[in-house]
């Protein structure tokens, strides 16, 4: 099971095969049906295993640890701390839950029910520091589903990191939630009245004009089924149908799913370029380019311009694909932590560290698709608020602070 979470996370859930699995182990195919009947079984194994283990993290937590900072900070901590103990071989890799969707009803229910578990803790942590006067009055919700999507990435990018240097990343990551990353409490009034800019339609006066737009729609109802069944459980037919058109139609734009998975990345990384551009020229404090950012990038992921696609079929595309994807990517990232780096240069951002913050943002950013799932959203701008407030913030009171 530890091999097995390793591949899910580094290849896909989908995208990995029994063999792959009895491969790393040195064993035949045949031999690994004596534990699991099929890949969803093992699939579903260690999910299970992922929500069992946090869950009984989560009690001791509880159990050892009285004040609200000090349980979340202790969250954050076990979090790395199993990242690393699996890095260095004295742990079990643990599977990252980010394709439960793609599992059959019965047991998609079960895992459900866990991570529901996992997140009411995670949420009445929270609300307990503000019942106690120690975190500010925040939306629980919506901050704990922020929290859970900024951590969802680190066995990731984490992988690079040199194991004695985690642990000090995760004190970096408890201090960021806690504490946020602004110098001074940041008002968010006039962000919250600005309206969020999406990419813009062309109009279908001619023929290629009318091409685009239909590509358009290809790409955004590819990334939603993307996004919730992964790459091997997405049928270019089911995108069709979706779309009300002809199978004929459709593979008029798109040759293939391979070409459409890219196409898609292709699609969400110009928006994205689209989006940092004008904030990368505007003559403004680091604070205010990086808040802007995530907040126009919020609001691409939940109107009608979004989603993103998210990275957990990353591993799906063709290696002559992902490399340029992955470059692009990396240099978007890089812009968000030139953002945090200014605002430490101009005094508006607290110091911290960069590397960590970068990564916890476009973590919350990747998983801020999901909201929708977890409470109602009437009002884009003023719910990116609330979704990024701990990060900027932080959770903690000016006066515990």
């Amino acid at each position: 099971m530890s091999e097995a979470a390793k591949l899910f996370n580094s290849k896909g859930a989908r995208a990995t095969t029994l063999a792959d699995v009895a491969a790393t182990l040195g064993l035949t195919k045949t031999s690994l049906y004596y534990y699991v009947k099929t890949k969803e079984d093992l699939i579903y194994q260690c999910y299970k295993a992922t929500l069992e283990g946090v869950l009984s993290t989560l009690s001791e937590i509880e159990q050892t640890q009285s004040s609200a900072s000090d349980r979340i900070r202790a969250y954050i901590n076990a979090h790395f701390e199993a990242i690393r103990l699996a890095k260095e071989g004295s742990g079990h890799h643990v599977a990252a839950l980010l394709e439960i969707a793609s599992l059959k009803e019965k047991r998609r229910s079960e895992i459900e029910h866990g991570y529901i578990a996992m997140f009411k803790k995670l949420r009445e942590f929270i609300q307990q520091g503000i019942d106690a006067g120690e975190f500010r009055q925040v939306r629980t919700t919506t901050s704990t589903r922020a929290l859970i999507g900024a951590l969802d990435w680190s066995f990731y990018w984490l992988e690079p990191v040199p194991n004695d240097e985690i642990p000090a990343l995760a004190e970096a990551a408890a201090s960021i939630i806690l504490s946020g990353v602004a110098a001074a409490p940041y008002s968010y009034e006039q962000i919250s009245e600005q309206k969020l800019q999406s990419s813009p339609v062309q109009p279908g006066f001619d023929r290629d004009a009318q091409n685009r737009l239909k590509q358009e729609a290809f790409f955004k109802a590819g990334t939603r089924f993307f996004n919730r069944k992964g790459f091997s459980g997405t049928s270019l037919d089911e995108i069709a149908e979706f779309l009300n058109v002809s199978k004929g139609a459709f593979y008029y734009h798109i040759n293939s799913k391979d070409e459409l998975l890219y196409r898609c990345y292709d699609y969400s990384l110009d928006q994205i370029e689209a989006a940092y551009a004008p904030i990368v020229e505007r003559d403004d404090m680091g604070l205010n380019k990086a808040v802007s950012t995530c907040h126009q990038l919020f609001g691409l992921q939940l109107s009608e311009a979004g989603p993103l696609v998210r990275y957990n079929t990353i591993t799906a595309l063709a290696e002559e694909h992902r490399k340029p994807i992955l470059r692009r990517t990396n240099n978007t990232n890089r812009m968000m932590r030139h953002f945090l780096e200014q605002g430490i240069e101009d005094q508006t951002i607290r110091p911290i560290n960069t590397l960590v913050a970068e990564n916890l943002i476009t973590g919350a950013l990747n998983a801020a698709m999901e909201l929708r799932s977890w409470r109602p959203i009437d009002n884009i701008p003023n719910t990116a608020v609330e979704y990024f407030d701990a990060l900027i913030n932080g959770l903690l009171n000016p006066q515990e602070n």
